[in-house]
């Protein structure tokens, strides 16, 4: 008997189809020689503090730092996951061979892992790996089952980041929380969340220490165009008004013209953090909210797997572009003058196998879209990803950069315009220079860019119309979630270069899949707040910061460089055992040098008081709180009906329902009164005003 053991009931449940295990059992699908059981995550975490002894017990400065002679697992305390664990173990106590049909990234290999050693599986395992949920993909990924061998050094790469956030996490936060915190409220310091928190706060003091500079600048109109003076900025009014007064009544010659051709090829592919960002720009959708939808359109088989960091495709990709594009009905105009080439364009920054490791970048599938069930703000990411697809193999956007010289006596002038000549790929966005990948918040002034200018010739000159125009400098921008995500892949540095950001990737702080949730750790932390789309640290947040005087917790250059360490074990090139010796090397030193400051308990957290940790976070700080910010509704489900209390809202084909229909509850909320097209938290909003909603 073979079993296989995924990662959550409805993959089992696509798995158990194709391999023809129809019989359901309690936990499992039995038939065809195959088991497939799940697990619900993570059901194993490493044990806490007071698992090792009872000395770790209670907060003691005198026990720090706190170093286990060997980390072990337990099963979480939960009934159900226990009930779970007790299935799959006797399964694989019967089992001739264990199939691991986890998630295919690190974190998948380690909720695995951890299940077939607590469950003292001695059975030989095969790794199923696959970029998607399709039919397709699940059969070929069977055919192509792998050694579980093979997947080592990806487990141990996450067996040291958990092992390393425990240490870190545990230890430094009860560390700084019996130092320093008034009333005992509960410091959390993350090996993450803390660099994190401090790129947040040293750009709010950036902010708050600017100093707004007046200056000014010289330009002339001739012939309907915009000339810039090459003189740039000038410090006073009266210096370029000086030099308006000689040049008013003197013509403006032009000196020289030049026009360059230029192409631009379409923006990458998406890797999760991209594709994340663009979502915050466009939508102003939080990390987490958009790695949620990605994540479900990958289970609804609309999108391959999301958590990856390459923007990239692999050659074996190629041949099933047209595929792809032939599934993507509803997009059928724009694939078509792609369909119709007698061979699909293969550019090396679209495909280069070097570039792709584990998955490939996130695309669509071959699964018609049209016959996927999308919530709106599904619809809108699956529209990002089919886009950006399709634009890349599309032409590059052809274009003329004409720059003119001139001259006013003694002064030089500069004007330049751009024409499109073939749009490309531009033809796919609505907006015309509207490339997806582009920031926001251009520098440039507008009248920088004279877009198409008329005709000039060397020599000609006439009059203009000079003036002075007053602008101010401007402080930097705080941080959005996109643009913190940015950082973060950077470890801090602002890099606009595509090339240079793949680079930088090594040494980014976190991974794609768990900086969304770093950035939620540091809401419920109240460490930082949302002041509209931009991210603010709190007075807890800055006075954390500016108590934490060891480089290694905060320095975002310093933890990247602990990242690169993991991405290396995770290839094989350096040791797991070497990387914790030094994080345990690192938190005594740590330990040693906070207990000979002087100060003490000058942090108070105001919103909140999270309970004592019980496990490391995700970031490595402490574990839950006994408040934390409530979540955004993600679909109408969600909503319970404001009539029974008992079931929740559907939507219809006139109105919204109620899921115990059938138990007798008639509750309708007609489209005529409560829109089709309301979010989930508007619908929820107007359902509070109009009903008081009765507890379940």
């Amino acid at each position: 008997m073979k079993v296989c053991v995924t990662e959550k009931p409805s993959v089992a449940r696509d798995i158990a189809r194709l391999l023809g295990a129809n019989d359901r059992h309690e936990g499992y699908f039995e038939g065809n020689g195959y088991q497939v059981t799940w697990t619900f995550g993570h059901l194993c975490e490493l044990k806490e503090p007071n698992d090792y002894t009872d000395q770790w017990k209670w907060w003691s400065l005198g026990q720090l730092p706190m170093i286990p002679q060997r980390f072990g697992i337990k099963l979480k305390d939960d009934e159900g996951i226990k009930r779970q664990f007790n299935v799959i173990k006797s399964l694989i106590a019967g089992a001739d061979e264990v199939i691991n049909c986890g998630d295919a990234g690190q974190e998948g290999e380690l909720i695995q892992r951890w299940v077939y050693q607590k469950a003292e599986c001695n059975k030989p395992v095969k790794r199923l790996w696959i970029s998607s949920l399709t039919d397709e993909s699940i059969r070929k990924g069977f055919q192509e089952l792998r050694d579980s061998k093979d997947f080592d050094n990806l487990y141990f790469a996450g067996l040291s980041r958990a092992i390393g956030d425990w240490i870190l996490g545990m230890n430094a936060t009860r560390l700084y929380t019996l130092k320093y915190s008034r009333s005992r409220d509960v410091l959390s310091v993350g090996r993450v969340q803390t660099p994190t928190l401090a790129m947040i706060v040293a750009r709010q003091r950036e902010i708050d220490n600017f100093v707004p500079e007046n200056y000014w600048e010289l330009k002339t109109k001739y012939r309907g165009v915009t000339f810039n003076s090459t003189r740039g900025r000038f410090k006073t009014e009266g210096e370029a008004a000086g030099i308006v007064e000689q040049i008013k009544k003197l013509p403006l010659t032009v000196t020289s013209v030049e026009t360059k051709k230029g192409r631009e090829a379409p923006p990458r592919l998406f890797d999760l953090t991209s594709l994340q960002v663009e979502c915050n720009k466009k939508f102003g959708m939080s990390a987490d909210e958009a790695l949620k939808t990605i994540q479900s359109l990958y289970e609804k088989k609309a999108t391959t797997y999301p958590r990856v960091d390459t923007t990239y495709l692999s050659d074996d990709i190629y041949p099933q572009v047209p595929g792809i594009m032939q599934a993507m009905v509803p997009y059928a105009n724009l694939t078509a003058p792609v369909l119709a080439l007698n061979k699909l364009p293969k550019s090396k920054k679209v495909f280069d196998n070097s570039k792709v490791t584990d998955h490939h970048a996130i695309i669509p599938t071959n699964v018609n879209p049209a016959t996927v069930a999308m919530t709106p703000d599904e619809k809108r990411v699956y529209h990002l990803i089919a886009i950006r697809f399709i634009a890349a193999f599309y032409p590059d956007c052809e274009f003329n950069t004409t720059t003119v010289m001139a001259e006013v006596g003694e002064y030089g002038f500069k004007a330049t315009g751009k024409e499109i000549l073939k749009p490309g790929w531009r033809e796919l966005y609505n907006k015309p220079g509207d490339k997806a990948n582009e920031e926001e918040g251009k520098e440039k002034a507008d009248d920088e860019d004279n877009g198409v200018m008329p005709h000039f010739e060397k020599g000609e000159s006439g009059p203009h119309e000079p003036s002075v125009l007053k602008r101010t400098t401007q402080p930097p921008k705080p941080y959005t979630e996109g643009t913190l995500l940015r950082a973060m892949e950077t470890a801090g540095k602002m890099v606009d270069d595509e090339e240079l950001r793949d680079a930088m990737k090594e040494n980014g702080i976190g991974r794609p899949s768990t900086r969304a949730a770093i950035i939620e750790t540091l809401f419920k932390r109240h460490y930082i707040r949302k002041e509209r789309k931009s991210l603010a640290p709190t007075l807890a947040g800055i006075q954390l910061i500016d108590t934490i005087h060891e480089p290694l917790l905060k320095s975002a250059s310093l933890t990247g460089l602990w990242e690169k360490k993991l991405r290396e074990i995770e290839r094989g090139e350096y040791s797991a055992a070497q990387f914790i010796a030094e994080l345990k090397q690192m938190i005594g030193e740590i330990v040693l040098n906070v207990l000979r400051d002087n100060n003490s308990g000058s942090i108070t957290i105001e919103q909140g008081k999270p309970s004592k940790p019980k496990s490391p976070s995700a970031s490595g700080g402490a574990g839950k709180e006994k408040k934390a910010r409530a979540p955004r509704l993600k679909s109408i489900e969600e909503i319970p009906c404001p009539v029974c209390g008992k079931g929740h809202l559907m939507k219809g084909n006139t109105g919204y329902g109620c899921s115990e229909y059938k138990n007798g509850c008639h509750t309708v909320l007609p489209f005529t009164e409560y829109p089709a097209d309301l979010t989930p938290a508007k619908l929820s909003q107007m359902v509070k005003k109009n009903f008081k909603t009765p507890k379940k």
